[in-house]
């Protein structure tokens, strides 16, 4: 089978996928003729999710396109804000973004995660629940049966939800969601739950809200101005996004 050298230039923003010999982003590979141009820029790092266009000597070709040798290929990332499978979009993390998970349900999106799932589970459900897959397991996010998913940028859950807003730019609902289980909340009486309460809780707050699906109540108790301010510092940061696009 036929080989062929091809001159890969990948975009600033999908560097840091590469290895640190071709962070410069320009380099050459070696490929074999029958390879489609996405298992050539797979095989070079870059995960799939991450991938918004890519050129040909300038043409814009599919992922299954299969270059000639001496083709300069140009690699791009995913537009922002980018459509996910559903709206408003669903989301599924995996075991090592729990923080990210409270955060996105705390400001009303539909987070499945569970912290004991392995990748083929993950995958699985994602693509039964049209979810979209968020990891930062490179590996994870190279599976060619994954129909949606993410490379979540960022080390800190803060950076981690700001990346997703801008990425995604979903409609926001605080305060809806349950953050334990993602069960969506409704208002309940004082009164309906009052032997619920311990009688400190019942002595200083007035408005209650309980999960359907599991029961949890919530109250806007000792870290509600913590949990302000991450809802707060999200709608500025879908708002802005929505006013770049």
């Amino acid at each position: 089978m036929g080989r062929l050298e091809l001159r890969l230039r990948v975009a600033e923003e999908l560097r840091f996928f590469l290895p640190q010999r071709h962070r410069d982003g320009e380099f050459h590979t070696v490929s074999d003729a029958a390879s489609p141009l996405g298992h050539v820029v797979r095989s070079a790092g870059v995960p799939r999710t991450e991938v918004g266009s890519l050129l040909a000597n300038g043409t814009p070709v599919p992922s299954s396109h299969r270059p000639d040798d001496g083709d300069v290929v140009e690699v791009h990332p995913v537009g922002r804000p980018q459509r996910p499978p559903t709206l408003p979009p669903r989301f599924l993390l995996d075991v090592h973004l729990g923080a990210l998970a409270r955060r996105l349900r705390l400001v009303g999106l539909d987070t499945a995660y569970d912290n004991d799932r392995d990748d083929p589970s993950l995958v699985d459900q994602a693509n039964a629940e049209d979810r979209v897959l968020l990891s930062q397991d490179r590996g994870l996010l190279h599976r060619t049966n994954l129909r949606s998913g993410a490379y979540v940028r960022g080390t800190q859950p803060d950076e981690q939800l700001d990346d997703i807003l801008d990425r995604f730019l979903p409609p926001l609902a605080p305060w809806t969601r349950c953050t334990s289980c993602n069960g969506e909340l409704s208002p309940v009486s004082k009164t309906d739950i009052d032997d619920l309460l311990e009688s400190g809780t019942r002595a200083s707050y007035d408005t209650f809200a309980q999960c359907r699906a599991c029961g949890r109540l919530y109250w806007p108790g000792a870290h509600h101005e913590r949990l302000t301010a991450i809802v707060t510092a999200a709608q500025r940061t879908v708002a802005a996004a929505a006013a770049e696009g």
